[in-house]
C-alpha cells in the first residue's frame, strides 16, 4: 500500500453535490482517497484546485 499526495484541478460543477462527485471520481482515477479538501476556487477559469491524500493498493507477488 503506498499513499501519494495528489493536487488536482476540476471543472466547477452547477450544484455542491455534482462537483463532491466529480471530485471523487478523479481522485478514485488515482487511487482511493483517505482525505480531501478544495483549497482555492478560480471563478474566472471555473475551476476547483483540491488537495487529496490517496492510498494506492499495490499486489506484491512472492516468489515460492
Amino acid at each position: 500500500m503506498t499513499t501519494h499526495f495528489i493536487n488536482a484541478e476540476i471543472d466547477l460543477q452547477e450544484s455542491p453535490v455534482k462537483l463532491n462527485q466529480e471530485i471523487e471520481k478523479e481522485l478514485e482515477k488515482r487511487g482511493t482517497p483517505l482525505r480531501w479538501a478544495v483549497t482555492k476556487v478560480d471563478t474566472e477559469k471555473q475551476k476547483a484546485h483540491v488537495e487529496a491524500v490517496v492510498v494506492e493498493e499495490k499486489n506484491l507477488a512472492t516468489n515460492s
